[in-house]
């Protein structure tokens, strides 16, 4: 598809897109299986900075595209970079954005190196749960009895999930459960990070910011790949793990994240939360049949409620949702 066809992608274009992009986001967890050598902090580390490195190149050359569409402003007095990378430096919910970016990056590379792909996939996919709380408290966001009721399974779920393998850990004194509350945990940060963002963008775009969410995950990239550097040290991982997560930075982060924003212009917002979820499913399998990762019955079982809880709660609500607020993408100027 041509470059500046991506500003007039047509419905089933989007939802083929947005489906492509579910796919580039779960290659993590089979990818990170191939690794060698590369501990902890020097996978996160390298991620992110292939990650930003990626999209030093690409948004200029997104930003000049979506300029000349009209989806972005071209004012006056913008610096530098504002103009060709998108950065609010003035602006706080920008920054905190890219805070929470960097803790999503970080948390979800530490968790896989801790616990199972479907573990951390299923914690994750709890997030539009995390965000409704979180909006609720902050924006006083009422939510619906379908909501709620979510929420109670997909906890349901999670519990059943997890109780499980610690009950099957227990019975083997040889299993070692300290990855599996360590990974879990560390993964819970990437449901609790993404609700704040969500939270803190939309509330500074009802108050008249102009925030763009890839120059967001460009700052995210940035701070993770600082935060990580001195833990990452010495370097250990081989070319081909240094190129395995170069793969990641670019496939599976840059271009896919720059892809989502594009998608969300054609599509409403509970059809991008029901397409993301094939993340979740697209994960699971790839880790299966790339790394030989098999999930067990109890996560099979724990997780399909918990995706479950999540299409039918949006499912309900899609025509309760249409025409309420959500995130813009660009600033797109007056017509």
């Amino acid at each position: 598809m041509p470059f500046r066809a991506l500003s007039r992608l047509t419905h089933t274009q989007a939802v083929f897109l947005m489906i492509a992009v579910t796919l580039m986001w779960s290659i993590a967890g089979v990818v990170s299986r191939q690794l060698e050598s590369a501990a902890r902090f020097e996978v996160t580390f390298w991620r992110s900075a292939f990650t930003t490195i990626s999209l030093l190149v690409i948004l200029p050359w997104w930003r000049a595209n979506d300029r000349a569409a009209g989806l972005i402003a071209n004012e006056a007095g913008q610096g530098v970079l504002e103009r060709h990378w998108g950065v609010l430096a003035r602006s706080r919910a920008f920054w905190i954005s890219g805070v929470c970016w960097s803790v999503m990056f970080t948390a979800f590379m530490l968790a896989l190196t801790f616990t199972t792909v479907a573990n951390v996939l299923i914690i994750m996919s709890v997030g539009p749960l995390f965000t409704a709380l979180v909006a609720r408290a902050v924006l006083g966001q009422r939510l619906a009895l379908r909501t709620w009721l979510a929420i109670v399974a997909a906890g349901a779920g999670i519990m059943y999930m997890y109780g499980s393998q610690f009950l099957q850990a227990f019975s083997d004194p040889a299993t070692q459960t300290g990855g599996l509350v360590a990974g879990s945990l560390v993964a819970l940060c990437v449901p609790v990070a993404a609700a704040i963002n969500w939270t803190v963008v939309q509330r500074g775009q009802t108050h008249g910011e102009k925030i763009d969410l890839v120059p967001s995950v460009l700052l995210g990239g940035i701070l993770s790949s600082l935060a990580t550097l001195p833990l990452a040290l010495p370097f250990e991982a081989t070319g081909k793990d240094v190129a395995w997560l170069a793969l990641l930075g670019l496939v599976q982060l840059a271009v896919p994240c720059a892809l989502a924003v594009v998608c969300a212009r054609s599509l409403k917002a509970p059809e991008v939360s029901l397409l993301a979820l094939l993340e979740v499913i697209f994960g699971i399998l790839l880790a299966w049949a790339g790394a030989g990762e098999v999930p067990g019955p109890e996560v099979l079982t724990g997780g399909s409620l918990v995706i479950g809880a999540l299409v039918l709660n949006e499912l309900l609500g899609w025509r309760s949702r249409v025409g309420t607020p959500r995130i813009q993408t660009v600033d797109k100027q007056p017509q």
